[in-house]
């Protein structure tokens, strides 16, 4: 598969996966370009021993996951005060509430949600993860009643 190909299949999908971690576009979008290019820099060493799109979402997460730590170790700086922060206008306000929602779980909850609401396939979410296929379908489970409740509750 050639990297353009690659890149127009799945940038929607890891941006959204990245937006589930940050919620914050900007950043997403960061992390998605960063993605895209390990994902270029490392094609040639991707050995086909799993479907492409499963290498592809656990460089994403992984990256996601340095770039929670990293920010853990070096808090930001609080904003001037003088800056006013710009709303996501175009993002209707229950899809801003639920990557509120999914970004304040915890971060392996956070990736499993983030592939199931891609769609992709519990048995690949367990490689990209590293749990078992079980494990993942309880968690997927339980995080969907938290979502549901946290839902229930903003009314």
């Amino acid at each position: 598969m050639e990297f353009e190909e690659i890149y127009k299949t799945y940038w929607d999908r890891i941006f959204r996966l990245c937006m589930g971690f940050v919620n914050n576009h900007d950043a997403a979008q960061d992390l998605a370009q960063e993605t895209f290019i390990i994902v270029w820099q490392k094609l040639e060493t991707f050995r086909n021993e799993s479907n492409i799109g499963t290498w592809i979402f656990r460089i994403a997460s992984n990256n996601c996951l340095r770039q929670i730590e990293k920010e853990k170790r070096f808090p930001k700086s609080e904003l001037p005060i003088n800056l006013s922060e710009e709303k996501q206008r175009s993002i209707e306000p229950q899809i801003q509430f639920l990557y509120k929602c999914i970004a304040d779980l915890p971060e392996t909850d956070r990736i499993i949600i983030s592939l199931e609401l891609e769609e992709i396939k519990q048995a690949e979410i367990a490689k990209i993860v590293g749990l078992s296929e079980a494990n993942v379908r309880v968690k997927i489970h339980r995080i969907k009643e938290k979502l549901t409740q946290k839902f229930k509750q903003n009314g």
